[in-house]
């Protein structure tokens, strides 16, 4: 593919990984640095083929520590910047990853999650990178993950993700599946004046006047691009508002409070989830990804049965829902948590539940999805 245009409108017929790219490149991506891994490869394969005619850069590092740095580098260059992998890409990512979240780097990471520990499965799906995203790199700070069902959710839910990567200055990460990543369906791309397009956070202040983490109300600073005339001082210790090294805990208590507050403080802004039939539903069954798409036919089944069951979708997984899930707890008996990994996010629903509604997971180890008749059961019995 050797079209110079950047955002190719109208209807495709596109794999998940496909639409991630062409997302990333809607979105105004124009620099790719990543290394082949499945069920990640194709990303970096279309981004190759199409960065180079429409005046980007993309590249194969040697291993995916090298990846996340230069995208780093990359954003702090002024370019939006993305890499894609799996599993054990992403735990090799993990201190880069940290240092973007200290410095506040706006990036994009993919992950199409598979069956892990170790190698596992490289060819088919999982989604236990849940808890990894949140808690992967050490240390406390905020983040936002978001979860596609499809690849037409792939191209919309990436450029979303460059979106709030520069609202809220951080790294983030679309946990896509291999089951999503290599599905190929419909893509609709509207016209670009049609898009929702966050451009850079740049200061308004003189070379002088800026301090690279000085911040306002939303408790984000704007940033500036390197080489432009500023004097910036960016490092992974923890800093004051002009980027110097102090090592304090008053300094740590300021700093790392708001990197998570960033993302707290705004959650209600940030997440995205996507409700069917829960307003007088008994039953809310939870999911997210590929597992999302098979519960459609339990919940059916479930309501001619006459068990009021509803569907709550997470498009967003980081921030969590935790406001929605107490409202829920409240009205509902149960919780039935699907997903493809031993419930992570099952924990996640409990906590918020708080003993209000029972919670009950249906969980599978990889490769596969959860039977109809296996979700079906436990919607029977939240209701018992």
């Amino acid at each position: 593919m050797t079209t110079t245009q950047a955002v190719l409108t109208g209807e495709h017929f596109w794999q998940g990984d496909v639409a991630c790219a062409e997302g990333a490149l809607a979105a105004g991506c124009r620099f790719f640095a990543g290394y082949p891994i499945t069920p990640a490869s194709e990303i970096a394969e279309q981004m190759s083929l199409r960065l180079p005619p429409i005046g980007g850069v993309a590249v194969q590092m040697e291993d995916e520590i090298g990846s996340m740095a230069a995208i780093l580098g990359a954003s702090w260059g002024g370019a939006k910047a993305l890499t894609a992998t799996s599993g054990p890409g992403i735990s090799l990512m993990m201190e880069n990853i940290g240092l973007g979240m200290m410095t506040e780097t706006p990036c994009v990471i993919i992950n199409v999650m598979r069956g892990g520990p170790s190698t596992g499965l490289p060819t088919d799906w999982g989604q236990a990178d849940v808890m990894q995203a949140k808690w992967g790199s050490h240390g406390d700070y905020g983040c936002i993950a978001l979860c596609p069902d499809s690849p037409q959710e792939c191209f919309d839910l990436v450029i979303e993700a460059f979106n709030l990567s520069e609202a809220y200055r951080l790294p983030v990460f679309l946990l896509t599946d291999a089951g999503v990543g290599h599905m190929t369906e419909k893509v609709i791309v509207p016209p670009e004046d049609k898009l929702k397009i966050t451009p850079r956070r740049l200061t308004k202040k003189k070379p002088g006047e800026y301090r690279p983490y000085d911040y306002g109300k939303d408790l984000v600073p704007d940033g500036v691009i390197a080489g432009q005339g500023y004097n910036i001082h960016i490092t992974g210790l923890t800093h004051d508002e002009r980027g110097y090294p102090v090592m304090s805990a008053a300094a740590q208590d300021v700093l790392v409070r708001r990197l998570n507050d960033k993302i707290r403080k705004n959650a209600d802004k940030i997440v995205i989830i996507d409700e069917t039939d829960t307003k007088n539903a008994d039953v809310i069954v939870v999911s997210y990804g590929i597992a999302s798409r098979v519960v459609k036919l339990a919940i059916d089944k479930a309501n001619k049965e006459g068990i009021k069951t509803g569907l709550l979708r997470l498009k967003t997984l980081w921030p969590f829902c935790e406001k929605r899930i107490r409202e829920l707890a409240q009205k509902v008996k149960g919780f039935v948590v699907v997903e493809i990994n031993y419930g992570q996010i099952a924990l996640e629903v409990e906590r918020c539940a708080a003993g209000k509604a029972k919670v009950l997971l249906q969980e599978h180890m990889g490769a596969a999805v959860p039977t109809t008749e296996q979700i079906l059961g436990k919607i029977r019995e939240a209701v018992k």
